[in-house]
């Protein structure tokens, strides 16, 4: 299989494995993910399996400092497909590798997530009203101990413990 190519893909959802062989799974992948990018400067920022049998897709997201090219999606594409054919660890070895990036907008959930992009426009929903809004916007100004400072977009900052993070995401000026 040619793992630098462009694969077409039908995700077959309702198809899961018991969570205990799944988190096992996901857990030699994630491993082997980590091999293929040592020393490429490039980050294995997410892995999902959907799907079952011939269906089954592994999707590997990946960040790397200045933004992901083409040349970075191969690079892990040809490393980890190497990986996966040499150690076999999916059953039924029926999937289809593909590797992307986060994307300009992408979510933020992970402490890890928020410590990347320190310095730019996140949007944040609270679960819980900080200064009275349950929707912010802003530069990130740091992340510590669980807290995000934040410069507001409508000005002055503003501390929000992560726990009161609903959801997050990486705001573009366009």
């Amino acid at each position: 299989m040619e793992w630098a190519k462009a694969h077409f893909f039908v995700a077959l959802e309702g198809f899961e494995m018991p969570a205990v062989e799944r988190s096992g799974l996901l857990k030699k992948i994630t491993e082997l993910g980590e091999r293929a990018a040592e020393g490429t400067g490039i980050e294995i920022a997410d892995i999902q399996l959907k799907g079952a049998g011939k269906s089954r897709l592994l999707r590997v997201y990946i960040d790397a400092p200045g933004g992901v090219t083409l040349g970075h999606c191969e690079t892990i594409s040809e490393r980890l497909g190497k990986l996966l054919d040499e150690d076999d660890p999916i059953p039924d070895s029926g999937y289809t590798l593909e590797v992307s990036s986060l994307g300009a907008e992408r979510a933020l959930s992970k402490p890890r997530d928020f410590e990347r992009v320190v310095g730019q426009k996140v949007a944040l929903t609270l679960n819980e009203a900080v200064n009275g809004q349950m929707r912010v916007e802003g530069t990130l100004v740091s992340f510590t101990d669980e807290t995000l400072q934040l410069e507001a977009a409508g000005g002055g900052r503003m501390e929000i413990p992560l726990s009161r993070v609903q959801k997050a995401k990486l705001k573009l000026d366009w």
